[in-house]
């Protein structure tokens, strides 16, 4: 009997020790930061095709917004980012599990993902928008009625058209939206009339429609939702990460290199008020 329990505790606690009695990779109960500087590595979970924040261009090297913020908070601690390109619908779990270190591109900060994630402060402000063809006469949102509606897997936009139903998930077809893994799939299909009308960012909307000379084509309109913010998602535990994530926010503001970055992808300062401020 006594071999039998000193057995189990042992397996109980090797389960420990390895991490499978959380599920593998998991780390969340304890704060990070002295292993990303002994290691000198972040691990970031990005979709890479949400331009302009954080994409792969035609090479293949990792470019963007985000890309480029991220490389100058880290560069300040001596720490190399590793980007790794994730399923968007699957971004918490992949952080929960250790997969990533850090949910960073273009992730809006909402009550429900303030549940599972530590956020740092707001960086940017963003909304939600309708994309539609000139050629459908599309002039507001009371016009998608019995229309087919896109939008991405796991993005905030669909999570907002879900909770507040009364302003677009009532009216569409089949009161839902065709689900895409990315913004990408959904302009195409948007583009040969397979969708009527398309859920999205208006960060991504602009930059996709002016890189294709498309702008005059399509009209962009408030999908009626209150405006969201970017925030950089983290582990509850890995406290000192956002911290550090914050301070540097501040300093590269100060310094003029935040404004450098917004100016060469947006053409204007985006930083929010959280940044220029400690």
């Amino acid at each position: 009997m006594r071999k039998l329990k000193f057995l189990i505790t042992l397996i109980i606690t090797v389960l420990i020790a390895t991490g499978c009695a959380s599920g593998g990779k998991e780390k969340p109960r304890k704060d990070n930061w002295n292993d990303f500087q002994t290691y000198k590595k972040v691990v970031i979970g990005f979709d890479n095709t949400f331009v302009p924040m954080g994409f792969q261009d035609k090479s293949g090297k990792n470019i963007g917004f985000d890309i480029d913020l991220a490389n100058a908070v880290f560069e300040k601690y001596g720490i190399k980012v590793e980007w790794q390109a994730i399923n968007w619908d699957l971004k918490e779990t992949e952080l929960k599990n250790g997969n990533i270190d850090l949910i960073w591109n273009g992730y809006s900060k909402t009550e429900e993902r303030e549940s599972v994630v530590q956020f740092t402060k707001q960086y940017m402000v963003n909304e939600q928008v309708i994309v539609v063809k000139k050629s459908k006469n599309i002039k507001s949102i009371s016009q998608l009625k019995d229309k087919v509606l896109g939008a991405q897997n796991g993005s905030s936009g669909y999570d907002t058209f879900n909770e507040k139903p009364e302003v677009l998930k009532n009216i569409v077809k089949n009161n839902d939206a065709t689900q895409y893994e990315s913004f990408n799939e959904a302009l195409i299909d948007l583009e040969n009339d397979r969708i009527d009308a398309l859920l999205i960012d208006r960060v991504y909307a602009n930059y996709y429609l002016k890189q294709q000379n498309k702008l005059d084509d399509y009209s962009i309109l408030n999908a009626g939702y209150e405006s969201e913010a970017f925030a950089v998602g983290a582990r509850k535990a890995d406290i000192t990460l956002v911290n550090k994530i914050n301070e540097a926010f501040y300093e590269l503001y100060k310094i003029g290199k935040f404004q450098e970055i917004s100016k060469k992808w947006f053409g204007e300062d985006v930083a929010t008020k959280e940044v220029k401020s400690k």
